[in-house]
């Protein structure tokens, strides 16, 4: 349980597993999520969501929009996850950052490692002013600093399927997985409150090596949060 930055998340009170959530419909579980991390808010606690796929940052992001207006998204995935409707479904694991933008819950969206974007997806980049890094403007090193409350948004296919093979959609050219450790490890924000880890898919992860790279970006993200 200690991370690469030197901290021991298995000590007293400084990590604890507030349990899953239960859903009966896709409907039934916004409200849930956005519920329960309301809930998890009021006692004051910084919470690291684990999905589940890309659907729940919306209901979480909406519920942390009341505690932090003016909270900030550093966004690492393969996908821009910007339709404004997939597949008829304005809620999918395609939208959350339609939703979260159009709803003006976040100050500012910083987006890393994308390489799929498209046409529309471009279009809506350039409307709601997402700042996005593309794969093939990818350099190591790069640095981000934020002036305000952030939120860690980490979609598990921003990594090479060579590393995280366990994902429901795999894009070649992607980070490896020291690179995203050091881009955590290097983040400059006033404080980080928290986090969620997404679109992990242990049906396609018969090695576990994709649920060891999400152990250890949890850890990682984790104790920037306690820094």
């Amino acid at each position: 349980m200690w991370s690469e930055m030197g901290i021991d998340l298995g000590a007293e009170s400084v990590f604890f597993d507030a349990g899953d959530l239960d859903f009966t419909s896709t409907r039934d579980a916004l409200g849930d999520i956005e519920g329960a991390i309301a809930q998890l808010l009021d006692r004051c606690l910084l919470p690291i969501s684990l999905g589940g796929d890309h659907a729940i940052t919306y209901p979480i992001i909406k519920a942390f929009h009341k505690k932090y207006p003016r909270i900030q998204i550093l966004h690492f995935d393969a996908h821009p996850d910007l339709y404004d409707v997939y597949q008829s479904n304005r809620y999918s694991h395609a939208c959350p950052f339609a939703r979260i933008m159009e709803e003006g819950f976040v100050d500012r969206l910083v987006q890393v490692g994308i390489r799929t974007m498209n046409g529309h997806q471009r279009e809506q980049a350039r409307k709601f002013g997402v700042e996005v890094v593309e794969m093939k403007d990818w350099r190591d090193g790069i640095e981000w600093t934020f002036d305000g409350p952030l939120y860690i948004s980490f979609d598990v296919d921003v990594l090479d399927p060579a590393f995280a093979p366990g994902v429901s959609h795999y894009e070649p050219g992607g980070l490896s997985t020291r690179q995203a450790i050091q881009t955590i490890q290097r983040i400059e924000a006033q404080t980080i409150v928290g986090a969620d880890i997404v679109e992990f898919n242990p049906q396609r992860d018969p090695s576990g090596i994709t649920a060891m790279a999400c152990a250890k970006i949890l850890k990682e993200i984790a104790t920037r949060m306690l820094d």
